[in-house]
């Protein structure tokens, strides 16, 4: 899907010197790689997240201290 995005220059010209070490024209692809990045990442830590509270409470006040 296309669409229009506004980026500071700097961050613009970061993407096309990316995108043109790895040989590719624009930086769709540089994108691409970064939004699956984030959203990985953010999955990631929800997961994390809710597992921790998950587990909330399972530590007595003195294990946690020691730990």
């Amino acid at each position: 899907m296309r669409t229009t995005i506004e980026l500071k220059e700097e961050h613009r010209a970061l993407l096309h010197a990316i995108a043109a070490r790895r040989g590719w024209r624009g930086y769709s692809r540089v994108l691409e790689e970064a939004i699956e990045y984030y959203l990985k990442s953010h999955a990631e830590a929800d997961e994390s997240r809710r597992t921790l509270l998950k587990r909330k409470g399972a530590w007595s006040a003195e294990d946690a201290e020691r730990t």
